[in-house]
């Protein structure tokens, strides 16, 4: 491709991943699937013949995409949902990656004839999943999940990275002896409590410093938690602890949190994930030339096949049968443990480090992403159905506005005054504290009326217009008027 601008090129490759994203609802197809694809035919064996082999600088761009792709997901997880799925999700996150990473290496040191270091370096590369895909699909073939298994699948492909990234880099320093078998045990318990830790006290600092620092400009919101998110990783990095698992926790942390604009800020971050995975995964597939992909293709659709029907499940009912998970839930555990960003961009530690086959590694860790992708993401809609852990999803419901205002929807308007010494007077709305259910429509104060924002402050006598839902009427005209008196004001 001779001669085109860059920029030009950067700009048509967003607009195909936007409109191929749009393309894989309709198909029932990943689009993560489309993005690689797309890659691939912009490299330098396709048509387009962009010409890239930097993998020091797709590793980067990756761990960054990454860790912006874990703050999101972890953002979009309420707590409530994953509190009772909590065990054996960390346990699929921790104890089913490293069996996973066990089985898939050994056997994959036999068929690949590597070394059984470098065999296990990729059963660790590509031993977590990524279930965003799966989400995607489901919705949009009207599939639902039951039994908590969608908060299962969500806390397990969020919290899983770290564990896997722990172990292609531990390996990485046992293959170049500059790491030991033992000290790696202390290391992974040192890395994910500090992770942890980091995520949670970040969070807390950032809800607190968005409330309180006031900015002139809404505009700037989304930059601070831009720097937040990479203070976050790299402050978890630096002291050696998780910076993916930090992000991670962080994210779910700030989503159970009450701050300004959190909506507006949740979902720029949702947009800049979509954004970071349109990125990353067309480099990666600039990566890729399929050339070489022919020569181990029949070895790798062994390790794809062997991965899929051997040592998932074998991790899987490992790791969930002591704690009695129904049998058919296990198996569609199974079957949804599909693989993308996080190998790919793993796959590229390797190379970058200069070990031994790590060119053959990435070829085969990518071969097997695209085979997890096109076998199981295609059939996961069936999968739920046969085992019997789906239901068909109903049509959103639409209701009018006098609906609404009469309460026949179980939420209603309602009109408060805020009374002398009310619980509301003088603070913000954010640190109020409202329960679920109750949004603050409408303040009239005095003569004037205006839309009020998180950080409005409540003064006496203020007319409120109050959407509630009838379970948090009480406890929010409470605060909001200081008295319980039915009926409005």
């Amino acid at each position: 491709m001779v001669n085109t601008p860059p920029l030009l090129i950067v700009a048509v490759l967003l607009l195909l991943g936007v409109f191929l994203s749009k393309t894989s609802s309709r198909i029932g197809v990943p689009s993560l699937l489309l993005f690689l694809g797309l890659g691939m035919l912009a490299g330098s064996d396709g048509p387009v013949g962009i010409a890239f082999d930097d993998f020091a600088l797709a590793q980067q761009v990756g761990i960054v995409a990454l860790a912006f792709i874990l703050f999101s997901g972890g953002a979009s997880t309420g707590w409530a949902g994953i509190r009772r799925v909590l065990v054996p999700g960390v346990a699929l996150a921790t104890i089913g990656v490293l069996l996973t990473a066990g089985v898939l290496g050994v056997l994959a040191s036999v068929i690949l004839r590597i070394p059984m270091l470098e065999g296990l370096l990729l059963g660790a590369i590509i031993a977590s999943t990524d279930a965003a895909a799966v989400f995607s699909i489901l919705r949009s073939r009207g599939v639902a999940l039951g039994g908590g298994l969608r908060q299962l699948l969500e806390l397990e492909s969020g919290s899983n990275d770290p564990t896997a990234v722990f172990l292609t880099v531990g390996i990485i320093g046992l293959i170049q002896q500059t790491t030991g078998g033992v000290t790696l045990v202390g290391a992974f318990v040192l890395q994910m409590g500090l992770g942890l830790i980091v995520g949670l006290a970040f969070a807390f600092a950032a809800t607190r410093l968005i409330n309180r620092l006031n900015l002139e400009y809404d505009g700037l919101y989304p930059v601070l938690t831009i720097a937040i998110v990479l203070l976050t990783y790299e402050g978890a990095t630096w002291i050696g602890g998780s910076g993916f698992l930090a992000t991670y926790v962080a994210g779910l942390a700030v989503a159970n949190a009450d701050f300004l604009h959190k909506r507006s800020l949740l979902r720029f971050h949702d947009a800049l994930a979509w954004l970071m995975q349109i990125s990353m995964f067309v480099l990666m597939g600039l990566l890729v030339f399929p050339s070489r992909l022919v020569p181990v293709a029949g070895q790798a659709l062994l390790v794809a096949a062997l991965l899929m029907f051997v040592a998932r499940p074998v991790a899987v009912f490992l790791t969930l049968g002591p704690l009695r998970r129904p049998v058919r839930e296990m198996a569609f555990v199974s079957w949804v443990g599909l693989r993308g960003a996080t190998p790919i961009i793993l796959a590229t530690f390797p190379v970058a480090a200069g070990i031994p086959d790590a060119h053959t590694i990435f070829d085969v860790v990518f071969f097997v992403v695209l085979m997890s992708v096109l076998v199981q993401g295609t059939t996961i809609p069936a999968a739920a159905r046969r085992l019997g852990v789906a239901s068909t999803l109903l049509p959103s419901s639409t209701y009018s506005f006098d609906q609404v205002i009469a309460g026949d929807e179980g939420h209603s308007l309602r009109t408060w005054i805020v009374r002398e010494g009310a619980p509301a007077i003088g603070r913000t709305l954010v640190s109020l504290g409202l329960p679920q259910g109750v949004l603050v429509v409408l303040v009239r104060r005095g003569e004037q009326q205006f839309v009020p924002q998180g950080g409005t402050s409540l003064e006496a006598g203020d007319r409120l217009l109050v959407l509630a839902e009838d379970d948090s009427y009480a406890s929010a005209r409470r605060l909001l008027t200081g008295h319980d008196e039915d009926g409005d004001d």
